[in-house]
């Protein structure tokens, strides 16, 4: 049984010196007079064009793809450069107005939502790809830059960058949220593919993290405490990133099981067999059903484990493909269809891409908690048993689909958004599902991030001498509390 709190030791005392401890973020208590000063200043420093208070532009601002509550920010700002950036931070830290970084919206849990009100920073105008360093397999990109569109530039070149989210989100969004998506089991996450970055501080000041070499040992590894902070420590206004070359060969193999179960005892022997997917994602039967229906699939009604194989030589794909196979066959696969030719292999990956969109048009209105718990690959198929153990006690629907190869869990709870008993039922669903996680030593959230709707469950995972240990920190960069607040920490 994990015990809470443990990673760093909940029986050690509060340093007395931890700034934390004994200071608070001053209130940020701004009016429509102070608004209305920062729109006057702003103009001044950067330009009227591109600051905006109309309603129609704060809307647009107000939600990301989660159904948490929206709430409009006082003005929205596009930053065109770095100084455009630290203008504005200078400005709001000295008048205590919050500021929230803005990319695509398409985070799944309130990770831009303006609580607060205040400045969105939005960064679709910092979207120059600044240079490609193609022989050293790095990039440098403005925050503003989407993912699908820097890959299909990239691709010219025969390189890409290797985490994929599924949606078009900016490479900004993807950093301040650690995303991964379907390769992360073969490349890694945001975070192991990011060298160096600037950023700017909530006063205002310029700071560069990293280098360009790919080993570095020097101090403290600051890139990696920005990325996953969800704009709570500073704000990023370029980033350099790895990339690697598009493999020349690829192999695709859809298998259908009897169960969740079989399925995922299949992922981990794949696994244990060091066979390397590139990807390797879970979908149980609801999943496929509604694939099958708005994507015209025609996969058999079961759960189904999708995979991947690919590198420079045919041979090595296809021995570890035919490998792939017999760990399939030996738990208990039914139907299996592997060498899919390119447009198949494009049409089953494009399914699995628009799986949230499916999900969305299969539940008009209704309200969504998304579970996306993570353990250890060893855990899954314990995890995957207490899940279906908990949606039966509670007796809510919920989709079961993952990113199987490294142990990350997906279970969308739907409920309708006018019933507060059901919203509450499933709130309560999504808590017992991350302690089930916490519980087979894993985590709250794999890839997206804290933002509003995991903040209830950091005490759990962290315990109190972790999450002072992160409020020091936030202390230390942020005294004033101004950066993307109401977000991470409780």
């Amino acid at each position: 049984m994990r015990v809470p709190g443990n990673r760093i030791g909940q029986s050690e005392k509060l340093p007395k010196l931890w700034p934390c401890a004994i200071i608070r973020p001053m209130a940020l208590a701004h009016t429509p007079d102070t608004i209305a000063r920062a729109h006057a200043a702003l103009a001044d420093a950067i330009g009227a064009q591109r600051i905006s208070a109309s309603s129609g532009d704060r809307e647009q601002h107000a939600r990301d793809q989660s159904t948490l509550p929206a709430r409009m920010p006082d003005l929205v700002v596009w930053p065109e450069t770095t100084e455009d950036v630290s203008a504005v931070l200078r400005y709001a830290n000295e008048h205590g107005i919050p500021v929230v970084a803005w990319g695509a919206g398409t985070s799944l849990e309130g990770n831009p939502i303006p609580v607060r009100g205040g400045i969105v920073l939005d960064f679709q105008r910092m979207d120059r790809v600044v240079a490609v360093h193609a022989q050293d397999f790095q990039v440098t990109v403005q925050p503003g830059v989407l993912y699908k569109d820097l890959n299909r530039d990239l691709g010219k070149q025969g390189l890409f960058f290797a985490p994929d989210p599924g949606a078009n989100a900016s490479i900004g969004g993807m950093i301040a949220n650690n995303a991964a998506g379907i390769r992360t089991v073969k490349y890694g996450a945001t975070r192991d593919n990011v060298l160096a970055l600037e950023v700017v501080l909530a006063d205002g000041t310029v700071v560069r993290t990293g280098s360009r070499s790919v080993k570095q040992s020097a101090g403290y590894d600051l890139t990696h405490l920005i990325v996953g902070s969800e704009g709570t420590l500073a704000i990023v206004t370029e980033a350099t990133l790895k990339l690697v070359p598009i493999p020349e060969h690829f192999s695709a193999i859809v298998a259908a099981f009897p169960s969740v179960e079989n399925a995922v005892e299949a992922v981990y022997a794949v696994m244990a067999s060091g066979l390397e997917p590139g990807a390797m994602e879970l979908v149980d039967t609801s999943g496929i059903l509604m694939m099958n229906k708005d994507e015209g699939m025609h996969f058999p009604e079961l759960p189904h484990i999708f995979m991947e194989f690919s590198g420079p030589d045919a041979s090595g794909v296809k021995s570890r493909t035919e490998a792939a196979e017999s760990c399939c066959r030996e738990n208990q696969c039914v139907q299996l269809a592997a060498g899919l030719d390119r447009e198949s292999r494009q049409r089953l990956w494009d399914a699995r891409h628009h799986f949230y969109e499916i999900l969305i048009r299969n539940h008009p209105g209704q309200g969504r908690y998304i579970a996306d718990v993570a353990v250890p690959i060893s855990h899954l198929p314990e995890l995957i048993r207490r899940t279906r153990v908990i949606l039966d006690e509670v007796g809510i629907e919920g989709q079961i689909i993952g990113h199987a190869g490294d142990g990350n869990l997906h279970v969308t709870l739907f409920y309708p958004m006018e019933d507060a008993a059901a919203a509450a039922r499933a709130k309560e669903t999504n808590t017992r599902l991350v302690q089930a996680a916490l519980d087979l030593d894993g985590t709250c959230t794999g890839e997206h991030g804290v933002g509003i709707g995991k903040m209830h469950v950091m005490q759990r995972e962290h315990g109190d001498t972790g999450l002072a240990l992160m409020k020091a920190i936030k202390q230390t960069m942020d005294p004033k509390g101004i950066l993307n607040p109401g977000k991470v920490l409780p």
